[in-house]
């Protein structure tokens, strides 16, 4: 740092003298120039007086005049420098009662997260932004983000004190400290932090947001398979990617939820594991991939408020105990529907943000209010046959690519899993086969994906999910050795149920010549136990339209629900919930799905004349030989 000499005056033609700021070091310190200071000692022979935080010394008895406190401030000017550094001054030839205060800042060399090992055992500067603050029983953890990274800063003042209880997340922080590994991360051990303001922290939050903004962006990558429909959706899918690797970069957590199916899995798996590994790139902590992001099912098809009020929980809890932020709900093949309204006002009133890929038939004048983001195909005139797996492994990509050669064979299996009829799954089964997945050996993953759910229930089951899929594994027998005894128990298990059930299904022919096929699920099949209702409703149909080969309608239906599918009629099941909801009243109808596979609910007492009012508009509906198996049904 430089200055005129000490005759210099001001504008007011007064001598100037200068204030060293806080963080001003020694080497901010020049000879023959006047600086304000304040006495912080007094010994017999002489005062002591602080410049800064770190600049301090000697005013020798020998050169003042007069008494002085301490408290009081003193013009002093540099006299000599010690072997061992310590500093001495002496009083400045300047009429302290007609001087200029200048403010003089330090000169800082800042250090990037990104270039810490290097200089590992130094003294540092970084400038950053608080995303996190974690009080431990030692010291205060300040998760700091620069342009470059996020990396833990331990401050102490006393076991269990907060350090610098002023500084809270989202303050633009200088830090002083010295890296030190931490097993294979680095932390910052604190000497100093400040809080920056006025054009110092315009000027650091104007250069972290360009460098934000840059590293956020998704990378662009080529599909896996040339598919003029995806490319609709590609866009709204980057920006997405955008989103999440920003969110990441912020230092927020990604909460994701997803349906508990084999679709659901495919979408969700991938793009934890992309996120992990992205975290893993960006923070400095081992622990960061496994705190800040988490997945879960969801039973429902929707997503329920009892799964939304857990989540909110969870997220005041690590925010109350860890000091994270309130994370960012990512949610999965689920989420376009009126039904999700509930859940998702609950979380506005916490400014959660929400985003969601599905390719359910969305109620867009519903969520779009309440969604950041919104992808589906049905927004594209598109369908369900663009499953959300399909959706996710592209996601996953985008926000990191080199997970790609373990995610070839991920399409093919949502698209099994979910019955997709859609034009690009011979070239998704293509590539799968030069992965070494045949389509038996596919199906056979989908089949235990299924069984898995089931007995997970409410649980990710991330390890075992990860086996069944072959994404972020070392050890291929095991998974085709779980593969093969998930599928076989699932295979025996569906068998089992359908003999004892088939013979209660009642067939009847419509007016349109379809065939309809009904059973009473929860008094003629077992119950809490593999296969699900729904399972147990699209097993029978699949059986029946081998059999018949002719437009089949079945119906699954228990107390207070129906699960419903169809091959080669067109019963638009969303419109028909909204009409069932107005001509059946007091029935408390609500459900919904796809075009030809979906799930209603009622009131108990109204399930004749739901099931009536439900046969009659199958009987009108067209029958429509395009419309062949879609997706399992939703228990």
């Amino acid at each position: 740092m430089s200055r005129d000499s000490a005759g210099e005056a001001g504008d007011d033609g007064y001598s100037v003298v200068y204030d060293l700021d806080s963080d001003c070091t020694a080497e901010d310190v020049e000879e023959e120039t006047p600086y304000l200071a304040e006495i912080n000692g007094i010994v017999d022979y002489g005062v002591f007086v602080d410049l800064s935080d770190s600049v301090s010394g000697l005013v020798h008895e020998s050169v003042l005049e007069g008494t002085y406190r301490v408290g009081e401030e003193l013009v002093v000017e540099l006299e000599t420098v010690r072997e061992n550094g310590d500093m001495a001054f002496k009083p400045a030839d300047v009429d302290v009662e007609e001087y200029t205060v200048r403010e003089v800042g330090h000169d800082y060399s800042l250090t990037g997260t990104d270039r810490l090992e290097a200089n590992a055992g130094d003294q540092i500067h970084i400038e950053g932004e608080v995303v996190q603050v974690k009080q431990t029983g030692g010291p205060t953890i300040f998760h700091v983000a620069d342009e470059h990274g996020v990396v833990p800063c331990a401050a102490f003042e006393e076991a269990g004190v907060r350090a610098y209880p002023s500084v809270e997340v989202g303050d633009l922080v200088r830090v002083t400290g010295v890296p030190e590994r931490r097993d294979d991360s680095f932390q910052i051990e604190v000497d100093g932090l400040s809080t920056l303001d006025g054009e110092t922290e315009a000027q650091a939050r104007k250069r972290l947001e360009a460098a934000l903004e840059d590293r956020a962006s998704p990378h662009d990558v080529e599909p896996l398979i040339d598919w003029p429909a995806f490319e609709k959706l590609r866009p709204d899918l980057e920006e997405v990617a955008r989103r999440l690797r920003r969110t990441v970069l912020e230092g927020r957590p990604i909460r994701v939820r997803h349906h508990a199916d084999g679709d659901g899995m495919c979408a969700a798996v991938p793009v934890r594991i992309a996120l992990e590994r992205f975290i893993a790139d960006v923070h400095e902590n081992d622990d960061a991939p496994r705190h800040l992001v988490k997945r879960l099912p969801a039973k429902a098809p929707f997503y329920e408020m009892e799964d939304a009020t857990r989540d909110l929980n969870f997220a005041l809890e690590d925010r109350e105990k860890h000091g994270q932020q309130l994370p960012l709900l990512l949610m999965l093949d689920n989420g376009s529907t009126a039904e999700d309204v509930p859940a998702y006002e609950t979380l506005a009133h916490y400014d959660i943000p929400i985003v969601a890929i599905d390719h359910h038939h969305p109620d867009p004048e519903a969520v779009e209010g309440l969604l950041d983001a919104h992808v589906n195909p049905y927004l594209h005139d598109e369908d369900y046959r663009i499953t959300t797996g399909m959706l996710c492994v592209e996601l996953a990509r985008m926000i990191y690519p080199d997970l790609t050669d373990e995610l070839r064979h991920i399409p093919a299996v949502a698209g099994l899993a979910d019955r997709s009829k859609a034009d690009a799954m011979d070239d998704y089964l293509e590539l799968a086969a030069e992965e070494g997945y045949d389509e038996k050996r596919l199906k056979d993953v989908s089949e235990a994906l299924d069984y898995a759910a089931f007995w997970l229930r409410y649980d990710s089951g991330d390890r075992v999910i990860r086996d069944l899929l072959e994404i972020d594994v070392g050890e291929p027998q095991r998974h085709r050795d779980l593969v093969s005894l998930f599928a076989d128990r699932a295979r025996t298990e569906v068998d089992d149920q359908l003999t004892d059930a088939m013979v209660h299904v009642e067939h009847e022919s419509l007016a349109n010549d379809a065939h309809l096929y009904r059973i009473d699920v929860e008094n003629y099949a077992h119950r809490f136990t593999y296969p699900a209702p729904g399972k147990t409703t699209g097993e029978i149909h699949d059986r029946k339209v081998e059999e018949t080969g002719g437009p089949v309608i079945t119906v699954g239906y228990g107390p207070d629900f129906a699960v419903l599918r169809s091959d080669g009629v067109r019963l638009d099941i969303p419109t028909m919930v909204s009409e069932l909801e107005a001509e059946v009243p007091g029935a408390g109808v609500s459900g919904g799905g796809h075009l030809v596979v979906g799930s209603i609910k009622f009131v108990e007492g109204k399930r004749e004349d739901v099931i009536d009012a439900l046969v009659e508009k199958m009987a009108a509906a067209d029958i429509d030989e395009e419309l062949s198996t879609a997706a399992p049904i939703d228990d």
